[in-house]
């Protein structure tokens, strides 16, 4: 493909030369007209094997070689195509089913055509870069053919054209040129060639031509193994809408059409946001909007309008009369609507009778309350603008299959319930029911019709039996999107063919020798928690002749390794960060680079990126430098050697006298930043200890901070500070860097009327420093995890900290709040974080080591970077919670445990306990505590819970209870997790 192209620049051959017209708005309104010429050539060869005169008039590097051609000259034949066959997928086939393709089953000799590979990359980069890494597969033989720069095959757009019409008739004269290309080399059965696509007007165009076309179900239904494949075929609209009904048999209002939206958004009758749904009420979600202070809540199905959590919608505030308040129960989907038949038709009552009685439940108690209440404002959904649909994990709800669906192969509609809570059940077409019970499966969403109270999906793939660690780990690592299939041949190729025996160069000639800093001689060491191999920094420190102090962190020199826009560069920017969970880690960087040629391991010569300070012995900064260097770390402690070193006087040796002194300077770099209004928050932390042998959890510890723990925290942040200063000096445009924005005082609003109603204490907001000092002050002397508490609860008020390009934000929007630095940047962690390796380059260019590549100062591309590793970030975050939460619900597997808990929320049909020994929160319901439920009263003003009759207990905010903890596997969702009864309360 690369040669190609270059070929296509050097142009000796040019057929033609065409004009392309683009129109484009500028940000002053202004229609801008971009006129560009296209060079129409003859020799794009068509890459078939059969084809001789394509072989010979194919273009040739500089060597005289032409890139090997990829189509069978054998291709696989089916039942309408005895004689073999070419595919010629459109781009609504890529869009809608790329999982087939990426099948091992079929989808083999497939045609990419430039027009689909441009527009697919518009309109989708995740789907774009999978088929790329398809075409890169040698096994699956998919050719990308620039049928927009051959001369035959090129189509200029007509006048009053859709962009879309001519992209399909693009795809339509491809195909007609391929079948005749074909013909001419004279052999007697030559491959049919056949576009694939779901789109109806394209295939009545293309039959109407005499060209060859399927829709996708047809296709695979010829196909020798096609009952498994069909289940992978996305149901289309039309074939959803089973009848046609009339507007009053419609279940759910009609959208609003997209210029209406926009015109409401422009005149602020309408807003835009993001849809958010209860992790406690399927039935309640909310949008955040500027123009209101507290989120707009949406209540009920009709409001929601089928929005799914993280779509883009857009909604309509409803009349203050109808505004309310959140809910205050737990109400569970799967509860709710047990039972369903999926394949009944669907009622004209959109609230089922289950989800009346819980909704006017809601209602009895609002209106019982004897004072005024928050109400909130209310809004409903009238449009979405962009869809958040993705796979979908989850298992087949027993209760929806029917009794010939586990006997039969005729295919049958179940529900599959979604892993995650917030998902709607999604209707599933399949012909494997029996096979699919009990098994865990991927799946996605392809319509939501106003006609059917559910989702319509189809099957991706089966994932194991559920609760085996294999399938569950699967499960979760596709639940939040992580890359973690190997690396491919592409990616390996770019690593040092020396292997594990590459060793830094003794020739200080050599040019990865140049100017770099010589710092082997050095007492570095790194510091690091238990088993810890992808060491990526280091520190020293050492007395000067003047008093002050030299501190240094070095960094691993990942850049040197990984260049600019190679493949490598490419797989780590779309995997963003490495994953950690409990008994894996999914690396960013392959293995070779990642715990052995960039880690800073002891005993030997590392290239590193080296931050150099001058302190004072109050901490002030004198001057600092960055240079490339080479280094030799002495010695890899974890954090608790390290802590032990230095605790025990008998060591005076010089490299425990460097940590001693990073540990005092780090404890006044440390009182600095919380003397400017640092936060200290905190969030449950736990160890999982695995079996050594059966990597079975055996035991859970909470993660003792030790001060080393602060010492390299400190060094680290100050290297950031520093790094992000001085990148930003450099690229005030273009500099990569990462904030975090002062939450909105309302965020707190609920904490703090809390704090006040409980303990009688106050939470000021006013800055981040007035928050710190407030949080200090959140103590009860009876109970020390009092203030932990407190700073959980704080910490899920905060915004999510995010990278950004300095170009697209104020200096004053640079800050981040919760380190209370005015700018911050990540550096110190490129083994595992893409962020840092774009830091390294643009630190490199400032300081004049290198050039900087056009990719890191480029601020469109900058932005894309900054938006995919921000979403990477926070999967890999949810990711290692999830894998947590699952081991320790197996480590607790037939045990019951008693443990001391605190209650973090409370509903009016249960509560939520906090348990810090496992660092897991249970939901334990009303009628966990006893059969039948009891009745109670639910004082919301004063966060009390009151039950009468068959058990009767009381139970506050913040308050101290006794639980029995013991696994159980979540009938809903299907993971097991852990089961909380409440023994007493305090």
């Amino acid at each position: 493909m690369a040669s190609l192209k270059r070929s296509l620049e050097s142009d000796p051959l040019a057929a033609n030369i065409s004009s392309k017209v683009y129109v484009r708005s500028t940000k002053s309104g202004k229609v801008q007209k971009i006129v560009r010429e296209v060079y129409l050539r003859t020799d794009i060869p068509c890459s078939s094997k059969l084809c001789k005169s394509c072989i010979t008039g194919a273009p040739r590097d500089a060597q005289g070689r032409i890139a090997p051609f990829v189509l069978s000259d054998q291709p696989a034949g089916t039942k309408a195509f005895p004689q073999g066959h070419y595919l010629v997928p459109d781009t609504n086939a890529f869009l809608t089913a790329m999982d087939l393709f990426e099948s091992s089953a079929a989808f083999y000799d497939v045609i990419v055509l430039q027009v689909v590979l441009e527009e697919l990359r518009n309109r989708s980069l995740p789907l774009y870069n999978r088929l790329i890494n398809l075409t890169k597969s040698e096994d699956k033989r998919f050719y990308v053919f620039f049928n927009e720069f051959r001369f035959e095959t090129h189509v200029a757009r007509l006048e009053g054209e859709s962009v879309n019409d001519r992209n399909d008739r693009a795809v339509r004269k491809a195909v007609a040129w391929y079948a005749e290309h074909l013909k001419k080399t004279g052999k007697k059965n030559v491959p049919a060639v056949v576009m694939l696509s779901n789109d109806r007007a394209n295939l009545r165009k293309a039959k109407e031509e005499g060209i060859h076309a399927c829709s996708l179900a047809e296709y695979v239904s010829q196909l020798p193994d096609g009952d498994a494949l069909l289940d992978m075929v996305p149901a289309t609209e039309e074939e959803e809408t089973i009848k046609e009904k009339r507007p009053n048999e419609m279940l759910y209002p009609e959208y609003y059409s997209m210029s209406k939206m926009m015109t409401g958004i422009k005149n602020g009758l309408l807003h835009q946001g993001i849809f958010n749904v209860s992790p406690y009420n399927y039935l309640e979600g909310s949008i955040r909007v500027p123009a209101f202070q507290k989120p707009l809540l949406i209540l009920g199905r009709e409001n929601i309008n089928r929005a799914i959590d993280g779509d883009l919608v857009v909604v309509e505030v409803l009349p203050k009369d109808q505004w309310k308040e959140p809910s205050t129960q737990v109400i569970e989907e799967e509860a709710i609507t047990k039972n369903e038949n999926p394949d009944a038709e669907e009622s004209t009552d959109l609230v089922s009778e289950k989800e009346r009685k819980a909704l006017q439940e809601e209602v009895k108690r609002m209106h019982s309350k004897t004072t005024e209440g928050h109400p909130q404002p209310t809004a409903r959904v009238v449009g979405v603008i962009k869809r958040n649909w993705r796979q979908y994990v989850g298992h087949i709800d027993q209760s929806s299959i029917s009794q010939s669906a586990q006997q039969g192969r005729k295919q049958d509609s179940v529900f599959v319930i979604p892993m995650d809570r917030r998902i709607p059940k999604i209707r599933l077409r399949t012909r494997q029911v029996a096979e699919l019970v009990g098994k865990r499966i991927l799946v996605a969403i392809d319509a939501w019709d106003r006609s059917s109270r559910h989702p319509t999906g189809h099957l991706i793939r089966s994932l194991g039996e559920m609760e085996t660690n294999a399938a569950e780990t699967e499960a979760l690592l596709l639940e939040y999107d992580v890359q973690y299939r190997p690396f491919p041949k592409t990616v390996l190729d770019c690593l040092p063919k020396e292997g594990h025996d590459w060793r830094v160069p003794e020739d200080k000639n050599d040019p990865g020798w140049r100017d770099r800093e010589d710092l082997r001689h050095l007492l570095i060491c790194s510091i690091d928690p238990i088993g810890c191999q992808d060491i990526d920094d280091a520190l020293h420190s050492r007395p000067l002749p003047n008093g002050n102090f030299e501190v240094g962190v070095h960094i691993a020199d990942v850049s040197h390794f990984v260049r600019p826009n190679n493949a490598m560069d490419l797989e780590a920017s779309i995997r963003g960060t490495t994953v950690y969970l409990v008994d894996k880690r999914i690396d960013m960087l392959p293995t070779l680079l990642g715990t052995d040629l960039c880690s800073l391991k002891p005993y030997v010569e590392r290239y590193a990126f080296s931050v150099l300070w001058e302190l004072t012995p109050d901490a002030d900064i004198v001057s600092v430098r960055f240079t490339k260097s080479v280094i030799k770390s002495r010695e890899a402690f974890s954090y608790e050697q390290a802590q032990m070193r230095v605790d025990d006087g008998s060591y005076q040796d010089d490299l425990t006298k460097s940590i001693r002194t990073l540990l005092a300077l780090s404890r006044k770099l440390k009182q600095k930043r919380m003397d400017a209004g640092a936060l200290s928050l905190s969030s449950p932390e736990v160890k999982i200890h695995m079996e050594s042998e059966t990597s079975d959890p055996i035991d859970i510890k909470t993660k003792k901070h030790l001060p080393t723990m602060s010492l390299v925290e400190e060094f680290m942040l100050l290297a950031n500070i520093s790094v992000a200063r001085k990148i930003y000096e450099a690229f005030p445009q273009t500099a990569i860097l990462r904030r975090h924005a002062a939450p909105p005082k309302t965020n707190f609003d609920e904490l703090a009327n809390q704090l006040r109603v409980k303990r009688g204490l106050e939470l000021s907001v006013e800055s981040s420093k007035a928050l710190a000092d407030s949080l200090d002050r959140c103590v009860d002397p009876n109970e020390p995890f009092f203030n932990t508490l407190v700073r959980i609860m704080a910490t899920r008020c905060m915004m999510a900290a995010e990278y950004f390009c300095s170009g697209t934000q104020a200096y004053p929007e640079f800050r981040h709040y919760g380190l209370a630095s005015e700018i911050y940047t990540h550096f110190t962690s490129p083994i595992r974080r893409y962020a840092d390796l774009v830091a390294h380059r643009q630190l490199a260019a400032a300081i004049g080591y290198e050039a900087i590549d056009p990719s890191v100062r480029s601020r469109g591309r900058l932005e894309a970077v900054c938006k995919n590793i921000n979403v990477r970030h926070r999967n890999a975050q949810l990711a290692g919670r999830a894998s947590i939460a699952y081991y320790v619900g197996q480590a607790l597997k037939g045990k019951a445990e008693e443990e001391d808990g605190f209650v973090m929320k409370i509903f009016s049909n249960g509560f939520v306990v906090l348990v810090p020994r496992f660092g897991i929160e249970g939901l334990i319901r009303l009628r966990d505590l006893a059969e039948p439920e009891p009745q109670a009263e639910y004082d919301a003003e004063n966060y009390v819970l009151k039950t009468k009759g068959s058990r009767e207990v009381t139970v506050e905010l913040f308050q101290k209870v006794r639980v029995r903890v013991s696994d159980q596997k979540d009938e809903a969702t299907g993971k097991r997790g852990v089961k909380m009864e409440l023994v007493k309360t305090y």
